[in-house]
């Protein structure tokens, strides 16, 4: 079968698929307090992701991530899990992970491990119990530190991603990562994006480089650049004198599209070809008009690989956001 090549010769094998945009948190960066979330009928059935999850693998795609929202919350989601781990099975996909806040780890991480998770991200931007409960407006941290537990104790490696917010968090980064090493979990930092619709000003007032990140890590550790790439947009750094991994996501201060391997698939069938572009494709369409004809399916998937960008338009280099996105991060998953 015919593999996702883009029109730069990417081989497209990441798919990234929300399943809900709902979420039990309210962080200020990725949504607003009192959101309109989407009505039930518009949302892909599990059954439908499945089908779009299995064609997309049988075109090539190696890699699955399931993010939200917080995908976790959306009812009999384990079912999905449980049905499309049949990839891992055959060996067609390499990889079954997810993206989570950690809230409702506790309750299915061995459930997740029975079924072929080995690995999950949680988003975790402060160990300080009134600051996450600022941040997330409604999450509980002893809550997500429960999870994190749960999830290692079951044998999931854990990896925590850390947005890196001015005058949040900046002064939280040596204790994150002496934290995240004491557990034995790699970690990430992310620098904030335009998604949504908060305003410039406060877009710009979040805003923390990781090249100054990195600059007062030095200070610090000895930090030597890694060849490690896994396709993604990290870029690796070795503290010498731990041994940790440690991960920077720069779409702001250094555009990691030349080797961008992915697409996102929201939880209402819309395929965007970039994070950072407004560009997607129907895909709930095709498989409503007909349904279960992976080739009808399998047209519309090339169509729009066809169109992936070379890349994304974010700059913060102004006072004012270049290439700020209307919709939530929620709404495609990060």
């Amino acid at each position: 079968m015919q593999k996702l090549i883009d029109p730069f010769n990417r081989s497209i094998n990441y798919l990234r698929v929300s399943v809900t945009d709902r979420c039990d948190f309210r962080c200020l960066y990725c949504m607003t307090e009192n959101m309109n979330f989407l009505p039930k009928k518009e949302l892909l059935t599990l059954e439908e992701l499945d089908f779009l999850c299995s064609s997309f693998i049988n075109m090539g795609v190696e890699k699955l991530r399931i993010t939200g929202g917080e995908p976790l919350v959306r009812r009999n989601i384990m079912s999905f899990f449980q049905s499309v781990s049949r990839h891992l099975m055959d060996q067609k996909l390499k990889e079954l992970t997810l993206t989570t806040n950690g809230s409702q780890l506790k309750k299915y991480a061995d459930e997740l491990f029975q079924v072929g998770v080995r690995r999950v991200n949680i988003s975790l931007d402060t160990l300080d119990d009134e600051k996450f409960a600022k941040v997330t407006r409604w999450g509980r941290l002893s809550q997500v530190l429960e999870g994190i537990e749960a999830a290692q104790a079951v044998g999931l490696r854990v990896k925590i991603n850390t947005v890196a917010l001015k005058g949040f968090n900046e002064d939280e980064l040596f204790r994150i990562v002496s934290w995240c090493n004491e557990r034995g979990m790699d970690l990430t930092w992310i620098e904030v994006m335009p998604m949504g619709d908060l305003d410039s000003e406060q877009r710009i007032g979040q805003y923390w480089s990781l090249n100054e990140l990195r600059q007062t890590l030095a200070q610090e550790y000895t930090l030597t650049d890694m060849a490690e790439r896994t396709g993604g947009p990290a870029r690796y750094v070795k503290i010498n004198e731990t041994g940790q991994k440690i991960g920077f996501i720069t779409p702001m201060s250094h555009n990691f599209c030349e080797s961008c391997n992915r697409v996102r698939l929201t939880c209402t069938g819309e395929l965007y070809m970039c994070l950072g572009q407004e560009d997607k494709a129907d895909l709930r369409g095709p498989i409503r008009e007909k349904p279960n004809d992976e080739d009808h399916l399998r047209i519309a998937i090339q169509s729009a690989i066809s169109k992936k960008p070379r890349g994304h338009d974010f700059d913060y280099t102004r006072q004012k956001v270049h290439g700020q996105m209307t919709r939530h991060m929620s709404h495609t998953g990060g």
